[in-house]
């Protein structure tokens, strides 16, 4: 009488992050960008001066209070972070990325420059994706920064990955949101246009409208990294067509 095994999904593959697929592919990665296109829509854009920053959080009830939800975050007086997936995880990386801005001022005298930091926290992810025992960050973050070298904006993958964006967006409406980019966004623009173009785009990706209580912005420029107060949000919301 002959046996039947059945196959898990991978045939296998998917049961240690260290192990390859025959075609080349790590499922456990894969799977946790999937948990990220879970997540809530962020999207960044450079402006003329700096960075904008947008984000909405996605309210499930109208029992939470909204200002428990965190999804944006100040790293240094230069740069900012916001996250898609795993909210858990993301706060992992961000205490990480915090420690390592002051580790740098420590031993250098000085703050970090953006580039030297995406690749520090990108390496310590890709780690995750090299030794058994544990699993990736279900995470992707928007880093946004402004140093001597210019403006930033970076776009990390529970991979390990990172690409420099004029614009991009992370999270369950990212391609909307890029395309809509790819269509309309062009170098020198003011901050309020940015501001504007990143709110558009938001909104198309969720084919409704916005939750005024529920939008931030911020914005990282040569003053360093600030969140817009709630009343100013509130008139930028009020600028849509």
């Amino acid at each position: 009488m002959n046996t039947i095994v059945m196959q898990p999904s991978g045939r296998g593959y998917d049961h240690g992050v260290s192990t390859f697929s025959p075609d080349g592919r790590l499922y456990q990665v894969e799977y946790a960008r999937e948990s990220v296109k879970r997540g809530t829509t962020t999207v960044g854009l450079k402006f003329r001066d700096g960075v904008v920053l947008i984000v909405d959080k996605r309210i499930s009830s109208k029992l939470v209070i909204i200002d428990s939800i965190e999804k944006m975050y100040q790293i240094d007086d230069h740069v900012g972070f916001t996250t898609s997936g795993l909210v858990a995880d993301a706060r992992q990386l961000v205490d990480r990325a915090r420690v390592q801005c002051q580790v740098n001022r420590m031993t250098y005298g000085d703050a970090i420059p953006v580039t030297t930091l995406v690749k520090k926290m990108c390496d310590y992810m890709q780690s995750f994706t090299q030794y058994g025992g544990a699993r990736p960050f279900g995470t992707a973050l928007l880093i946004a920064g402004v140093d001597a070298d210019g403006v930033h904006l970076f776009e990390t993958d529970p991979s390990g990955a990172y690409q420099s964006y004029h614009a991009g967006a992370i999270g369950r409406g990212r391609s909307t949101v890029i395309d809509h980019f790819e269509s309309n966004w062009k170098e020198n623009m003011t901050q309020n246009a940015a501001i504007k173009m990143g709110l558009e785009a938001l909104r198309e990706s969720i084919d409704e409208d916005l939750n005024h209580d529920a939008v931030e912005i911020a914005v990282v420029d040569g003053n360093g990294y600030k969140k817009m107060s709630k009343e100013d949000t509130l008139t930028h919301l009020g600028k849509l067509s």
